[in-house]
């Protein structure tokens, strides 16, 4: 059962955005750091990624863990109401990722997703993300 009301979980819900989020800018000033260049939400690509690194030929999707459904992670839990409407909603969403990353990688993209947990280290999630540009050099 939900503790908050209907108007207030709606309310929650729809203060959520889907750009420029909590963890997005955080990894995006991190990379500008270290240096890497790069643009936001390219509306022409499949998926709208979230950064485009045109230099790498590379897209990276900064995807939050219950949105995106992150296997074996504590933030990717659905809720314990409305578990038809739940497992629709978040069903739909994996299966459009998996659509939009075969779209990109047809146009010849390489495709990095970042799970917001991986966040709470950021230097960790730099690391994956310099190997995963290294790998691509080799």
């Amino acid at each position: 059962m939900d503790h908050l009301t209907a108007e207030k979980r709606s309310w929650n819900m729809g203060r959520i955005r889907s750009e420029n989020t909590k963890p997005e800018i955080l990894f995006r000033r991190a990379i500008h750091k270290k240096g890497y260049r790069y643009r936001l939400y390219a509306k022409n690509l499949p998926g709208k990624p979230d950064i485009v690194l045109k230099k790498y030929k590379t897209v990276i999707f900064i995807n939050g863990c219950f949105w995106h459904k992150h296997e074996n992670c504590k933030r990717g839990n659905k809720p314990k109401s409305r578990n038809e409407y739940w497992d629709e909603k978040l069903e739909k969403n994996v299966l459009r990722d998996k659509k939009n990353y075969a779209e990109l990688k047809e146009q010849g993209w390489n495709i990095l997703v970042i799970w917001e947990c991986e966040i709470k280290d950021i230097s960790k999630a730099v690391l994956k993300f310099e190997i995963f540009l290294e790998e691509l050099e080799n």
